[in-house]
């Protein structure tokens, strides 16, 4: 018996109703975070004004000043730019203790009095170069070495942190070149904007363009939501995790310079700390501290609300103690809000 020609429209299998479901799902899913998303952002801009409404309030003449706002904005920008890296390692599931102590290493290294006869671009070059090098020591620990982020990077905290004692022999190194420190001074601002704010802003556009809009963005959210089906994907997830602790390097070598630039000096306490204000920025903001969600704009209006914070509370007197306990109490009730949003969702 001879087959009936088959019509390319007959051709044509059926979509299953259950994967247009699964499309329609997986649309509104995206549809809600994006929404939730919104609503974190809107939320701390409400917070940032009422932090603001306080500090005109209790501190009228001295808060809502040009250069007290200049003086929080590049305050914000230091450890703004470690937060950028330290998003994109919390969004993939990491975590990178060394931050502060990568900063101290590479403001002291680059303010060495060898360091400084090269001028502005020797400065620049041993930042950046110094950060690059711990991130790259810690993505192969924890990456091919197989060791757990926490160990690793708190191991290279001990480490960079002796270091850079051992460099200034607990010495604090003043920064005589002079195309360094002119970047800190009023008559470089650009139309009233700090040059170390502007450093800032582009690190993070850059940031935002690469977790959103570019591939190696969505393979570290994927690697961050689960690793293992990531890598049966196709993802190289330990090359992926190499490349993120690099990033969070590089990041810390250019707040290493802004901060050089704002201190006129290098010392092996600088970056103290760090590693709990970019932590709890990132968390606040809405990156999930167990990955697989990552918001850049978020952290930074994170970053923005704790600088705004430890403004007022330096105007009004109040002990940096206050200030500590104020920051935990923030990330644990943004850890438990979002657990809560977890359970939710």
């Amino acid at each position: 018996m001879t087959q009936q020609p088959v019509s390319p429209a007959q051709q044509q299998a059926p979509v299953p109703a259950a994967v247009s479901d699964k499309s329609g799902e997986r649309s509104g899913g995206w549809r809600g975070l994006g929404l939730r998303a919104d609503v974190r952002n809107l939320s701390l801009l409400g917070v940032l004004a009422v932090l603001v409404a306080v500090g005109g309030i209790t501190e009228p003449d001295t808060f809502l000043s040009t250069s007290n706002l200049q003086l929080v904005l590049t305050q914000a920008s230091v450890i703004g730019v470690v937060t950028v890296g330290m998003t994109f390692v919390i969004t993939s599931g990491g975590i990178d203790l060394s931050v502060g102590a990568i900063v101290a290493l590479s403001s002291v290294w680059a303010t060495t009095l060898a360091t400084q006869e090269y001028g502005f671009a020797g400065i620049l070059f041993t930042a950046v170069v110094v950060g690059l090098g711990c991130g790259l020591v810690n993505g192969l620990l924890i990456a091919y070495g197989g060791l757990v982020p926490f160990i690793a990077t708190l191991a290279m905290l001990a480490s960079a942190r002796g270091l850079a004692l051992q460099i200034t022999d607990g010495k604090t190194q003043i920064v005589t070149v002079k195309s360094v420190l002119d970047l800190g001074v009023p008559d470089s601002y650009v139309l009233g904007i700090p040059p170390l704010v502007l450093v800032f802003a582009g690190v993070t556009v850059l940031g935002w363009l690469l977790l959103n809009r570019t591939t190696f963005g969505r393979r570290t959210v994927a690697v961050g939501g689960n690793a293992e089906a990531a890598r049966l994907a196709g993802i190289d997830v330990r090359r992926q995790r190499l490349y993120l602790y690099l990033l969070s390097g590089l990041c810390c070598g250019i707040a290493a310079f802004l901060l050089i630039v704002l201190a006129g000096s290098g010392q092996n306490t600088n970056g103290n700390l760090y590693e709990l204000d970019a932590i709890a920025a990132a968390i606040i903001g809405g990156t999930l501290l167990s990955g697989g969600r990552g918001t850049i704009v978020g952290s930074v209006l994170g970053v923005l609300v704790f600088t705004t914070i430890t403004n007022i509370f330096a105007l009004n007197n109040l002990q940096s103690d206050v200030q500590q306990i104020a920051k935990g109490a923030i990330i644990v009730a943004a850890v438990l809000v979002q657990r809560r949003t977890a359970g939710e969702g």
